[in-house]
């Protein structure tokens, strides 16, 4: 029996993918399309998804009357932190788990492990005295510190360095190599695909991060992009083209980050299956 598709599958196939694509796709359009109305159009029947005339003043206003630069500015530099220190926490963390033998190595692990099963939800409260009778309420450790303690990555991180083969790291001890020279010249570039998809992660989930930024900031020029874009609604009046706007300009750079370093995860994962 043949395990090739037949041609009605394969059509059957691509028309769902490119009905899953059109589903995908269309929210997006009728953001842009709403970002580019004036406030009487808005409503207008039947919509219109192309407007007759193009209306920019949402982005000014956007840009001109709130603080959207300084929350993307706050985002961007807490995402980078978290995620630089992360990747250099977690990669440690995952050598010494995956290579190194110390005393209480399954008992950290398990640990670790039931970390990553308790849901974010249930540590808010107890995170938010912590972090109070820390004295970081309203600062930017309150967001960098707390997502440090994430060890999804540690696990993450360890399956790669799991695959290494053994072999490759007594050559290194033999010849002189310490632990550290050890994980920073062989380990970290034999795991430069998975620190990619790590940071990926590690930078999404802090840039669509909402819950605790509102909890752990109440200062506006402090805030991030998440929060910032929920405070543009009103309980009275509520701007739809000015939201739609701020929606649309903040998918632009998780966007392009995200295709960029998919595009060098590929390579890297196409040069590892082509080396091994």
């Amino acid at each position: 029996m043949s395990l090739q598709p037949t041609r009605p599958m394969m059509a059957a196939s691509y028309g769902l993918l490119a009905i899953a694509a059109v589903v995908s796709i269309v929210p997006f359009l009728y953001i842009l399309s709403t970002s580019i109305k004036d406030t009487r159009s808005l409503f207008s029947y039947p919509p219109e998804w192309i407007p007759d005339q193009v209306f920019w003043g949402n982005y000014a206003k956007l840009l001109q009357e709130t603080s959207f630069l300084n929350w993307t500015a706050n985002t961007f530099m807490v995402g980078i932190m978290i995620t630089v220190l992360k990747l250099a926490i977690d990669a440690m963390a995952a050598y010494a788990l995956a290579k190194l033998d110390f005393v209480g190595k399954r008992a950290v692990s398990a640990v670790l492990l039931t970390a990553v099963a308790i849901p974010v939800a249930a540590l808010i409260i107890p995170l938010f005295f912590l972090v109070r009778d820390m004295g970081l309420l309203n600062t930017y450790w309150a967001l960098i510190l707390p997502a440090l303690a994430n060890p999804l990555g540690i696990f993450l991180l360890r399956s790669f360095i799991v695959s290494l083969p053994d072999d490759l790291l007594h050559s290194a001890r033999l010849d002189g190599a310490g632990e550290f020279r050890i994980f920073v010249q062989i380990i970290l570039p034999l795991i430069s695909s998975g620190l990619v998809v790590h940071a990926i992660f590690t930078f999404m989930l802090q840039y669509t991060n909402f819950l605790w930024p509102l909890v752990a900031i109440q200062t506006e020029s402090r805030q991030v992009l998440t929060v910032g874009i929920a405070s543009l609604k009103s309980n009275f009046v509520v701007d739809w083209g000015l939201i739609s706007a701020a929606s649309l300009l903040a998918t632009i750079p998780i966007t392009l980050l995200f295709l960029a370093l998919q595009r060098f995860f590929m390579a890297q994962s196409l040069s590892s299956a082509l080396k091994g």
